[in-house]
């Protein structure tokens, strides 16, 4: 079939170069060239999403009917793994050949089609932690931590470029029966185009270079993210540091802190990100401005400084399609205590919400010094600990996760032992 294929497209590609348009390489050359879907087909044909006929030919000698047309845009209808480009040109296709369609079985009613602007993916987690830790007098005494999660994620499509996402989240505590609001989490506008993407608004702050090792968070600002197979991402904005992990409870907290009213920070960074065959590799520069890092946890001797600089490096490298090795480290240069972290993770498959039955598990060292790791990724282990991690996930259905892990680790201010215990039950839609 691809070399079918291949050849049909390699025809036309030739027989174009030799015209003054590119309209005489359109793939179904039955199909007028002064039609809106012209440009569509070609370009589907050129993707692989439209194959062609069943013998997978396009049988450029025969008359392409309307009937014809919607059964190769009914099989392109039924990829799941499509890019948002692409599918933009599927629905357009399908609106011009809704009867067609419809004469087929593949409902695309009017009503359908509206809705399909406004898509919206959710889960529901419960998470569960129990935690040992043999100091007194730590901010984080031994307890049972349990919770409900509830996420929505609305997703608009403006044009073929331009969507506006958000994330609606409320949380519920079995153990105490009380129950949070829905509330707005981000909302930000994306555009998407060829080796371009810019977010706007209040958006996910995750430290992709170093895979979240210091940051997972929210921040108000713009992303620019730059390339292919090296992507630079450019970010600036404010962050709220006591929402995103940066919080003072249960440390000791001085007048002159108490003064400090605004707690987000100025936050500019760049990142870089490359691919390149088995191995991913990173490196990032995060800085952050306020007044608040004067006061935290040994931050500053002086009680003078007002900023953190933070560099990272590390990747990932993929042995086969089952067995991962990943490493990161990450320094403050402004802190003087606690300034760095890094984590080594060995992983062996994974489990996947779309497949029952897929399973995974890993082995980890984590060390997240809390002064350069604000508010890492990881659920077995928090900021401010360090020791060893050993985890597994399955999917006994599909769209459903278990994961349960547990952690030997110590805390970094006393040196004593803190361990957890953590188990998560994972519902995606």
């Amino acid at each position: 079939m691809k070399k079918t294929l291949v050849s049909a497209l390699t025809t036309a590609l030739v027989v174009g170069a030799a015209s003054t348009t590119f309209a005489a390489a359109n793939p179904f050359s039955d199909v007028p060239a002064d039609h809106w879907a012209y440009d569509a087909v070609s370009q589907l044909a050129a993707d692989g999403v439209i194959e062609g006929y069943g013998d997978t030919t396009f049988k450029g000698d025969k008359n392409i009917t309307r009937y014809e047309m919607a059964q190769m845009i009914a099989k392109a209808m039924a990829k799941t793994n499509v890019g948002s480009s692409d599918k933009a040109l599927i629905d357009k296709l399908a609106a011009e050949f809704s009867d067609e369609l419809n004469n087929l079985g593949v409902r695309v009613a009017n009503l359908e089609k509206n809705a399909d602007k406004v898509k919206f993916t959710g889960m529901v987690r419960y998470d569960y932690w129990s935690t040992r830790n043999d100091a007194k007098n730590t901010a984080r005494p031994d307890q049972k931590i349990d919770h409900v999660l509830f996420r929505l994620y609305p997703d608009a499509e403006i044009n073929d470029h331009w969507h506006v996402q958000a994330r609606l989240q409320g949380t519920w505590t079995p153990a105490k029966d009380t129950a949070s609001e829905m509330k707005l989490s981000y909302v930000h506008a994306e555009g998407n185009y060829s080796n371009f993407n810019v977010k706007l608004g209040k958006m996910p702050l995750y430290s992709t270079s170093d895979d979240g090792l210091i940051m997972d968070g929210m921040f108000s600002g713009a992303q620019m993210t730059f390339g292919n197979k090296l992507k630079a991402i450019v970010s600036a904005g404010r962050q709220d540091l006591s929402a995103d992990g940066y919080d003072l409870t249960g440390y000791n907290v001085t007048n002159a802190e108490k003064k400090v009213k605004d707690r987000s920070a100025d936050y500019q960074s760049l990142q870089l990100v490359e691919t390149t065959g088995k191995l991913t590799a990173g490196a990032g520069y995060h800085h952050f401005q306020s007044r608040e890092f004067a006061f935290f946890n040994g931050y500053d001797k002086t009680q003078k400084e007002d900023k953190a600089d933070i560099w990272t490096v590390g990747g990932s490298y993929a042995f086969d399609k089952n067995v991962a090795l990943a490493g990161y480290y990450g320094e403050n240069t402004d802190a003087d205590a606690f300034e760095k972290a890094g984590s080594v993770q060995l992983s062996y498959k994974g489990a996947s919400a779309a497949n029952k039955g897929s399973w995974g598990a890993f082995a980890a060292y984590r060390h997240l010094g809390q002064n350069v790791s604000f508010s890492p990724t990881y659920d077995d282990m928090w900021e401010g600990m360090k020791g060893y991690s050993f985890g597994a996930s399955y999917a006994p259905l599909k769209h459903v996760i278990a994961s349960a892990s547990y952690t030997m680790g110590k805390d970094l201010a006393t040196d004593t032992d803190s361990n957890i215990l953590f188990g998560r039950l994972k519902l995606v839609w």
